[in-house]
């Protein structure tokens, strides 16, 4: 099979199954297999069911919502079927696919489903065909961009029209966001110059916060959801700990028995782009994304919080942009100053603080360039932002928090460049075009994107 990367030269696909991707999927597999063994098949059919027919709104827990097994089983297959895509498309593993990943199979526990995500998808592959590319170059802002999935279950859901209307209507307005979300990603990267990891989460909230506006002017508004489990701390720490102590060994095996280059890891700012596994090699950001997880979890414990879907969907992703440009020393300052928010507003075991005490981390970039300080205050920044503007989007972007994030960013990072008079020479570099090109349309080489 061939694809055209430009008008001349046509490139063949090799399709090619990596160690990064087999990892993966053994991973995806005991998910399958931890489902099966904590729940029955009747319970987990029904819960199936809740999950992909039920509103899929933020705050969404699908433990809760359709149960242990049933979780755990949407997780690891719709993982899984992401593997076989990048797979398909011949896309080489490295930080932006492990990252697309991981946040995927997170998320797979609160808000995406074996369902939802293709219609965005299909959205994303119409546009690299309008733009005459091939789909290889935007396949992982496609994956990024299952973030507007609870808007395919709402809109069949809104009970307006007949079920059949509904339907065509909730997958075509699915598939046009969809379609436009490419271009507006791209540019959203000029607004935050790659202080906000989580990019395509700030451009969904956007297009969210429009889709919303016309709702809402016709009289159609979304109930709030807050669906939140308890009671499986204990569980789900051990799971989550065997995984990342296992991974841990992993990349400490495959760095040939050592911890080198972690320290040239910790020294990198972050920002976009900043590619640990195709810079150090996937011993070292193996170690990396453990050890990321690994205190998380315990964070977790040690504050309080519980361990459910939307909790884990948090640590992955942390562990996911380990891969990205999330290290231990740039994702700290910003997760004390959002403890410390959430410690001022009464507590940090809440819902909504716990999440953003976590998800916070998209601004770690701040952190690694311009010190622990502003990381501070830019995780502090992100807990009051975070709260005020899930009902612009009415709950329709998953990632709320990079919405929340990229806001923080736009604002802050002018100010502490206007005030702070010695800077990384990146910071006067102009880097968005080169980051716009690789984030936005990929890599006809690896698919980079984000």
């Amino acid at each position: 099979m061939e694809v055209t990367t430009n008008k001349k030269m046509p490139r063949k696909i090799k399709r090619k199954m990596y160690f990064a991707y087999y990892l993966m999927l053994l991973y995806y597999l005991i998910f399958i297999i931890i489902g099966l063994i904590f729940d029955t098949p009747s319970n987990i059919l029904q819960g199936l069911k809740n999950i992909l027919f039920e509103s899929n709104l933020l705050l969404t827990d699908y433990i809760e919502l359709g149960g242990i097994g049933a979780a755990f089983i949407n997780s690891g297959v719709l993982s899984i079927l992401c593997i076989l895509l990048l797979f398909y498309q011949g896309i080489k593993p490295n930080g932006a696919t492990i990252a697309a990943l991981w946040l995927i199979s997170g998320f797979a526990f609160f808000g995406k489903n074996i369902i939802n995500v293709w219609p965005g998808i299909f959205g994303v592959w119409l546009y690299s065909k309008y733009q005459k590319e091939p789909f290889l170059n935007y396949v992982l802002i496609a994956l990024f961009g299952t973030t507007l999935s609870p808007a395919v279950n709402e809109l069949i859901l809104m009970g307006i029209f007949s079920v059949p209307v509904s339907i065509f209507l909730g997958v075509l307005i699915s598939v046009f966001m969809g379609f436009i979300l490419p271009p507006l990603a791209s540019y959203c990267i000029r607004l935050h110059q790659g202080y906000s990891l989580y990019n395509i989460g700030f451009a969904a909230g956007l297009l969210g916060t429009l889709l919303m506006s016309i709702l809402r002017s016709f009289g159609i508004e979304f109930n709030s959801r807050l669906l939140w489990s308890t009671g499986n701390n204990t569980l789900f720490a051990i799971l989550l700990l065997f995984m990342f102590i296992s991974l841990l060994i992993i990349g400490y095996v495959q760095n040939g028995y050592s911890f080198k280059h972690l320290d040239k890891i910790v020294d990198q700012p972050g920002r976009l782009v900043t590619d640990f596994f195709l810079i150090y090699g996937k011993g070292p950001t193996f170690i990396n994304m453990a050890v990321l997880g690994i205190l998380c979890t315990l964070l977790v414990i040690f504050i309080g919080g519980d361990l459910n879907g939307p909790v884990i969907g948090g640590i992955f992703t942390i562990v996911g942009f380990g891969a990205f440009g999330k290290h231990l020393f740039n994702v700290t300052p910003v997760i004390f100053g959002a403890l410390l928010a959430g410690a001022l507003k009464g507590g940090v075991t809440s819902a909504g603080i716990l999440l953003a005490i976590l998800f916070c981390t998209t601004l770690a970039p701040i952190s690694g360039h311009f010190g622990s300080i502003f990381g501070v205050l830019a995780g502090f920044l992100h807990v009051c932002v975070v709260s005020n503007v899930g009902y612009l989007h009415g709950g329709m972007n998953l990632y709320n928090n990079g919405f929340a994030g990229g806001l923080v960013a736009i604002i802050l990072v002018p100010i502490i460049t206007s005030f702070k008079t010695k800077m990384h020479s990146a910071v006067d570099e102009p880097s968005h075009k080169v980051i716009s090109k690789i984030l936005s349309k990929g890599s006809t080489k690896g698919g980079n994107s984000n």
